[in-house]
Parts: C-alpha cells; structure tokens; sequence
C-alpha cells in the first residue's frame, strides 16, 4: 500500500513517515501542496495524509483540484483548525476523514486503515475480514498470502504490492508506470527491468496455485491485466 503524506512540517512528515513505514505501507513526502498535488495526481497512491496550511497551495485547494479532476483517492485532512465549520468544508470538498493536530500516531493509522477500507467496500472489492478475491484468488491483507482454494503461497513486499494492484483493478490494463510508481515509488523509474522480473515470479506462482486458470496477461507497450485464462 502507498501512501502519500503531504506535510510542510519536516520534522513531524519525517516522524509520520517512519511510524506508517513500520505498518510495512510504502510513503512518499511531499512539503507544499503544488507538489502534492503534482505527485497526487498520478493516481498511484492508496490513501492520501494532507495537511491544511501548506505552502504554495493551500490543503483545501488541493484536495478540490483532486476531486475536480475526478481523482477519487480516499483523503485525510490534518489541520490545527479543529473547530466544526473547519471539518464541514474539508469533508464537503471531497475529504473522506478529518484528524485535528495534535493528533496520536496510532489514530491516524487506524483512521487510514479504516477509510482504505471503506474505499475497497465501496467498489466491492474488499471481504469483510480484509481480502481481496479476484477467480478463485484470494489476496489476504494482513499476512500477505495469496490462496487458492487449500494451496497458499507468500509473497515478498514488492509481489504484494503488484498483486494488490492487479487484483484490485481485474478486468483492465494497469500501465507499467502505474505499477512502478505504486510499488517502488515515483522517483525510481529505472525499476522497469524489475518489474519485469517480478511479473515472470508472480505468473510461477499463479500457475503453482491455480493450475493456469487465473494468469497475467500482458498489453505490449502498456502494462498488465490480471484475468480468467480462457
């Protein structure tokens, strides 16, 4: 899962970012909204932490340029403005949930949790003890296993991030950039070779597990689609 945490206070951003690293969650920072916005916009991100008063451009604004350019990533506003009027426009705009500094790390994770959950339930993604299920596949979220039917396999951290992907957008062709940013990150474009590698183990192990009725198909030139082999 990744996480984008917009936040002008570097020493707390630096803080938050470790303690959601430790939740296994893969975090990038941004400090003034315009470049929140820019690395938001790329649609990679799983949830989104954004602060109100930022530099450059203000929270609000970025969240409204999100939702205007149907960007439907679930957000959580911080603000120390913790009044209600305050939380009713950040939640009118678009914002899924609203934390009031100071706030307690451990909150904010369960809040993130909570709303990613929500966002998987709302597209009927998500069972209710946290699994995705595409074909006979079942991706727990928790332990990181991938199952089908009594056989279960382990994943690494970067085999998960790819399956969660897959599975959470069956059906459709996911771009190899998206895939690259979601899981290594948006700075590190020279993963592709990786990618790659890492598709080859996940089909192993899709035919291990399903005897070949569920692979990855490939859209050359473009990315990957998880589907029903035919």
């Amino acid at each position: 899962m990744r996480i984008l945490l917009v936040e002008d206070e570097k020493f707390l951003s630096e803080a938050v970012s470790h303690l959601l690293r430790k939740e296994d969650w893969q975090v990038d920072a941004a400090f003034d909204g315009a470049e929140g916005l820019r690395l938001a916009k790329t649609g990679v991100y799983d949830a989104i932490v954004l602060d109100v008063m930022l530099p450059k451009l203000p929270g609000l604004d970025v969240l409204a340029s999100l939702r205007k350019a149907k960007i439907a990533t679930p957000v959580i506003i911080l603000s120390a403005l913790s009044e209600v009027g305050d939380k009713v426009v950040g939640l009118n705009i678009g914002a899924d949930d609203y934390l009031a500094k100071p706030f307690k790390t451990a909150e904010l994770i369960a809040r993130i949790k909570s709303m990613i959950r929500r966002d998987a339930l709302s597209k009927n993604m998500l069972q209710k003890n946290y699994h995705l299920e595409f074909g006979g596949l079942r991706l727990d979220i928790d332990s990181h296993e991938l199952s089908f039917g009594e056989q279960i396999v382990p994943l690494s951290g970067k085999e998960f991030g790819i399956i969660e992907c897959l599975i959470g957008t069956a059906g459709s062709v996911v771009k190899k950039t998206t895939l690259i940013g979601k899981v290594w990150g948006l700075t590190k474009w020279t993963a592709d070779n990786n990618l790659e590698v890492y598709i080859s183990t996940l089909r192993r192990k899709l035919k291990q597990l399903t005897n070949g009725s569920v692979v990855i198909f490939t859209t050359r030139g473009v990315g990957y689609k998880l589907g029903v082999a035919s």
